[in-house]
């Protein structure tokens, strides 16, 4: 595999994320004692970061390896929604599809860091499903982008924010399956078993128990396929990409399989990992048709990832050195 000319051709493949998107505020600071009024440190403020996250923090992962890179979603008419437009302009991403809503807030996740660990988060976020006239837009938004710019690959990303409806899920599979585009999907449990005729299915271990209701007592080739071809009953779908956490991930397409173990990492945090996993599995796919080298690299880029703190993208130059140094046999 030429790996310096597959890197290339990313940056001709266009991507399209459906999800579910979000703020990320990270607020550092030191911690040197306990509070006076009650048992809990006293995080001292140095600084506010604000990074992307959800479905943004996929779209992040492809442009940062050069995709061109179009998101749709709903978010909030509000402060954090402008910050996060903002954010998204400044990485290249094409943000144009995104509705504001008046009736909703634009999710934010505020990270309190001291001494570079998550000390507590809190959450300000709307989680009911999107209005009819919503999904109606929403859709509407899918099929201009689709007209305009003919994407390989859309990127259903589920974070239960209500976003992603079972409504949205079939026409915008539907209209994928009847252009040619593939589609591949992060879930969750809410929809789990909504993403009919998907090509790409990509959860992680505890959703699919979750999902199944299934109790897997033993890891190995024969239980994993087992369940792929459970996940196959429900969904008609051409590929499974399982993620094991430390174990590494399965995939399964007809009769190819493999269990593909993690490299060796110094984890800081696994914040955002499945997302970059989902990120590099779907654009080497859409670039290469070859599934196992693209869990290969997706499971390479999920590692590098989790040895930075907090939700960060791919670095490409990074995952290109690994690639040439771990997948020298592909």
């Amino acid at each position: 595999m030429n790996f310096d000319q597959l890197f290339n051709t990313f940056s001709s493949t266009n991507i399209l994320i459906l999800g579910d998107i979000m703020l990320d505020t990270y607020w550092w600071g030191t911690v040197d004692r306990i509070s006076p009024e009650a048992p809990v440190p006293v995080v001292a403020l140095v600084k506010k970061e604000y990074r992307v996250g959800g479905a943004a923090n996929v779209a992040l992962n492809t442009a940062a390896l050069g995709a061109k890179t179009g998101i749709i979603s709903v978010i909030g008419n509000d402060a954090d929604g402008d910050q996060l437009l903002k954010l998204m302009s400044a990485f290249g991403i094409d943000s144009s599809g995104i509705l504001r809503a008046s009736n909703r807030i634009t999710t934010n996740k505020v990270r309190v860091m001291g001494r570079n660990q998550q000390m507590m988060r809190l959450d300000g976020e709307v989680t009911h499903d999107i209005d009819l006239d919503q999904e109606s837009a929403l859709i509407k938004s899918v099929e201009n982008y689709i007209e305009l710019y003919s994407p390989s690959v859309l990127i259903f990303e589920d974070y239960n924010k209500g976003v992603l409806t079972k409504s949205i899920i079939s026409a915008v599979t539907k209209i994928c399956n009847k252009k040619g585009i593939i589609t591949s999907v992060d879930p969750k449990r809410k929809n789990f078993l909504s993403y009919k005729g998907v090509t790409l299915f990509k959860p992680n271990l505890k959703e699919v128990r979750d999902g199944l209701n299934l109790m897997v007592d033993e890891l190995n080739q024969q239980s994993l396929s087992g369940i792929h071809e459970s996940l196959r009953k429900e969904l008609q779908h051409s590929i499974s990409l399982i993620t094991l956490s430390e174990k590494g991930v399965f995939f399964q397409y007809e009769n190819e399989t493999a269990i593909i173990p993690t490299h060796i990492r110094n984890i800081a945090d696994v914040s955002g990992a499945g997302d970059t996993v989902i990120a590099v599995a779907s654009l080497v796919y859409a670039a290469t048709r070859n599934i196992q080298l693209a869990a290969e690299m997706a499971n390479i880029a999920g590692g590098l990832v989790c040895e930075e703190v907090g939700t960060v993208a791919i670095n490409k130059q990074k995952l290109l050195a690994e690639c040439k140094l771990l997948l020298t046999e592909i």
